[in-house]
């Protein structure tokens, strides 16, 4: 319970800023929550992208966060509408052409991620909200604007029954013009949370009081949605809904994840060069399919579905966003894709955005700037200023989560190479079974498959790609060790020929990794080692 009640203004109604709105409204505060689109839980608002959203893989760290709302049978109703992926299915073809899948679990304990749709989340966040007294929902309003030093915000409203907004006149070369633009109002707060997307217009207006430190970058991929109909006879799942469904091809590949009826939302990721090739000739698609993707059509996707999907869905691209700081002073502070927009390869980016929003509210709750329930035996209330408190906490959020916030950006940054290429690659098997085993068999060595720590724990990210590393250089040199071995015995018993051919083929795939991997970390040294240097 909020001391002193305040007012937070929270921009974005996605499912961050829904869940802040939930969080600040526990905590007895008056929250306002306003969004640009229409409602989001009515099928005619348009997506920021234009598109139905890919499928969630909803993991522990947002799991854990909507169960920090403490509401009755909420995590539960969540849950209800996810289907449980317990690994990978790597599909492919084999020498003799058959069709082949191949199942790799996520985990040797048998934990699972969760595929969800993303606008049945955030009608379950937004309902829960509406049953909330405390908590304002604006739909159509456009932040404009803001003074982050008087505590005020500006939004054009654009009104529902006026949707041409208020005329107003000027003039053109010396004419007298006719123009509409909707009305903007002023809405003052004591804090402001940015949860507005990739795109943020909180984040534009921060810069202009933060010294913000800003890297954008798109990369050249480009992606576009498909959909697998069930079964016409029994309404089925045409392959199997318990996991997420790899088609690797190195360069791209498709991926499916099931949806509750029984369809299956796709995502053909490749750089922007195929799809411009395929653009112009799209009687190639087909083709491009049958070669890079067996089993996909006309198996599961009739040839003529996927060529209208191709020509009907937009072809979008991938944008990755780090900054720093997260905040300015007491009044304001940006979350989930506004401060760190990561690329979709660890399905990390909702679980990201939600972990953000328990850490935030536990450094408030830390700094006092929530009054407990009921303090300790014989312990002195001291009081808090509130705006003092805010701004330790929101300096601390800025500190712990930025690391954070870089590592899972690169973390998902290099698992796009796992999932196109590594899940096939002879390194990449024998190092993920070496893990499982030191961690089914010994766990007092605390080892564990990078995988595991992302979406099976709290742990922050930062501190698993510390320990990945660390493991890293450990299994290099155990298997380095082995390869000589190998590579000795081969000499010894004169099977030169086929020793040196596997060797080779290892060799090359630990080296191609290693670049790989190395390719990415450079990619954005600078960029952390001047954020750094700034903390």
């Amino acid at each position: 319970m909020s001391e002193t009640k305040q007012k937070v203004v929270i921009v974005g109604a996605g499912p961050v800023g829904s869940l802040a709105a939930l969080y600040a409204a526990d905590r007895g505060d008056d929250v306002e929550l306003y969004e640009l689109r229409g409602d989001l839980r009515y099928a005619s608002t348009t997506p920021l992208n234009f598109t139905k959203s890919i499928n969630l893989a909803v993991s522990e760290r947002g799991i854990n966060s909507m169960k920090r709302t403490y509401r009755p049978g909420f995590i539960d109703n969540i849950l209800k509408e996810t289907i449980p992926m317990h690994g990978r299915m790597i599909h492919g073809k084999n020498q003799l052409g058959n069709l082949t899948e191949e199942s790799q679990a996520y985990d040797v304990h048998g934990r699972y991620i969760n595929a969800m749709d993303r606008g049945r989340l955030n009608e379950l966040l937004l309902d829960e909200l509406e049953k909330t007294p405390n908590v304002k929902l604006f739909f159509n309003h456009k932040l404009t604007g803001a003074d982050f030093k008087a505590k005020k915000a500006w939004f054009e409203r654009k009104s529902l029954g006026d949707p041409t907004g208020t005329p107003t006149s000027t003039t053109q070369n010396g004419k007298p013009i006719s123009t509409t633009r909707a009305p903007e109002i002023e809405v003052p707060f004591d804090f402001l949370i940015g949860a507005d997307g990739a795109h943020s217009a909180t984040r534009f207006h921060l810069m202009k009081y933060a010294r913000m430190d800003y890297q954008q970058e798109y990369i050249d991929t480009l992606w576009c949605e498909f959909q697998i109909k069930p079964t016409a006879e029994t309404n089925d799942f045409r392959i199997s809904p318990n996991h997420l469904h790899i088609w690797p091809g190195r360069e791209f590949m498709f991926i499916a994840l099931p949806s509750p009826d029984k369809s299956f939302t796709c995502t053909l990721f490749a750089p922007s060069a195929h799809f411009v090739a395929l653009e112009k000739a799209p009687e190639t698609l087909f083709g491009f399919f049958a070669e890079h993707f067996p089993g996909v059509s006309p198996e599961l996707i009739p040839p003529s579905a996927l060529q209208d999907q191709f020509r009907a869905n937009p072809h979008l691209p991938l944008i990755s966003i780090k900054c720093s700081p997260h905040h300015f002073g007491s009044s304001a502070v940006i979350i989930g894709d506004a401060a760190h927009a990561v690329l979709p390869f660890y399905g990390q980016g909702l679980n990201a955005g939600l972990e953000d929003v328990r850490i935030l509210f536990d450094l408030l709750d830390e700094f006092g700037v929530y009054k407990r329930s009921a303090p300790n035996e014989g312990e002195e209330v001291v009081p808090v200023d509130p705006e003092t408190a805010r701004a330790a906490a929101l300096a601390a959020y800025t500190r712990q989560r930025t690391p954070d916030a870089h590592a899972i950006n690169d973390l998902s940054r290099r698992n796009y190479w796992e999932m196109r290429w590594g899940v096939t690659s002879t390194f990449y098997l024998l190092r993920k079974s070496v893990e499982e085993l030191l961690d089914r068999h010994m766990p007092c060595l605390g080892w564990a498959t990078q995988y595991a720590r992302v979406s099976f724990s709290n742990e922050r990210y930062s501190e698993i790609e510390r320990k990945a590393r660390s493991q890293g250089r450990v299994l290099g040199r155990v298997l380095t060790a082995m390869l000589v071995s190998v590579v000795g015995i081969g000499g010894f018993l004169g099977w030169r020929g086929m020793w040196l051919g596997r060797v080779g083929g290892f060799v090359r795939g630990i080296r191609e990794w290693r670049l790989d991997r190395q390719g990415a970390f450079v990619s954005n040294r600078s960029f952390d080692t001047r954020m750094a240097a700034k903390e």
